[in-house]
């Protein structure tokens, strides 16, 4: 896996101000766009995102920046429509000198991504889209969207919170403060405010039918922050695109099972990677964490079970997930469940 020192960001200037970005890996480019409270030097502290880009990193020069406004890029001092990040993201792989790339957008940087490559035919040669969407009024009702945004301008705190509940809705508490804690260093309320409002304002329904690159449109059939059937929208309004369902329930790619994401990604981008095993079973669960698993049964949070076998809470939700996809089920009750007549002496 790539090191925290691996990443090198410098700036490259447009019209909106100047762009944080940044290059890992080798072979040829692979453009990674923004999200809306992203930020390139805190999501690569986080060994999970590591994790994920390092595995496109194999085959890829992984490009990836700040949106402008967003994490290290400069604040261009007034919103930003899809079609002001498109033309952004244009001047970025100009200056780049990017003659023939792939890209990936993923949430609302698909738009982006989209609409890069409905401008630039002929340089994008594949797209993948994750966790997409054609209208961001599509993701919730008027009157949810407005309190959130109301929530975030008003208070970051809290709103970054309710974000967070949406965004990794199966973490443990530590977890989901680490996460909001992330979102304010990424962004101050007013910018977070303004970025969440324009995911929701984003159509790219004019953008989509006009992409001619092969597009594979990945979605995780349980996505709380943006509804699968949104995915199947997307893939449905791009022609000839290819619409890959995935398991679990998180937004972000480098959540839950990181490695099935970045292989279908691969496979998207043309390099054939072979398929992920089936769940193992339970016979592959190993004895830490069906000693936690137990403890879960008996009803124990992840804090709990941390403070009696000296772990972190982190290492005990990690656990949990790992053998949840052993026993290919959804829910930590599931894997407690099919583990639970395993108690020593029965």
């Amino acid at each position: 896996m790539l090191r925290v020192e691996d990443q090198v960001v410098r700036y490259v200037k447009t019209a909106r101000g100047d762009i944080a970005c940044s290059e890992v890996g080798s072979g040829p480019p692979l453009l990674i766009g923004g999200w809306w409270c992203g930020h390139l030097a805190l999501n690569w502290e986080d060994p999970l995102f590591r994790a994920y880009v390092s595995r496109l990193a194999e085959r890829f020069t992984v490009v990836r920046y700040d949106q402008p406004g967003r994490g290290l890029s400069v604040d261009a001092g007034y919103p930003l429509d899809l079609e002001d990040e498109i033309t952004a993201t244009a001047e970025i792989v100009a200056a780049l000198g990017m003659d023939r790339f792939a890209v990936v957008g993923a949430s609302s940087g698909a738009a982006v991504a989209a609409g890069l490559a409905a401008l630039l035919p002929d340089r994008v040669h594949r797209l993948v889209l994750y966790g997409a969407f054609a209208r961001g009024a599509d993701i919730a009702p008027e009157s949810a969207r407005n309190a959130m945004v109301n929530a975030v301008s008003a208070h970051w705190g809290l709103g970054s919170r309710l974000l967070a509940d949406v965004f990794v809705p199966d973490a443990d508490n530590a977890e989901r403060e680490r996460f909001a804690r992330f979102q304010r260093l990424s962004a101050t309320a007013e910018q977070a405010a303004r970025s969440l409002a324009a995911t929701y304002e984003i159509d790219a329904t004019e953008y989509l039918p006009a992409v001619t690159a092969p597009t594979t449109v990945l979605h995780r059939r349980g996505d709380r922050a943006v509804p699968f059937a949104l995915g199947v929208d997307v893939a449905r309004r791009i022609r000839r695109a290819t619409l890959v369902e995935l398991h679990g329930e998180d937004h972000f790619p480098w959540r839950g099972d990181a490695t099935a994401v970045a292989d279908a990604t691969l496979r998207g981008l043309g390099h054939p990677v072979r398929s992920p095993p089936a769940a193992p079973g339970p016979e592959a669960v190993t004895e830490r964490e069906r000693e936690i698993l137990r403890l879960v049964a008996d009803g124990l949070t992840d804090v709990q079970i941390g403070e009696r076998l000296t772990l972190s809470p982190h290492t005990v939700h990690r656990h949990i997930a790992n053998a949840r996809t052993k026993l290919g089920v959804r829910s930590r009750a599931a894997a407690a469940a099919a583990i639970r007549g395993d108690r020593p002496g029965r």
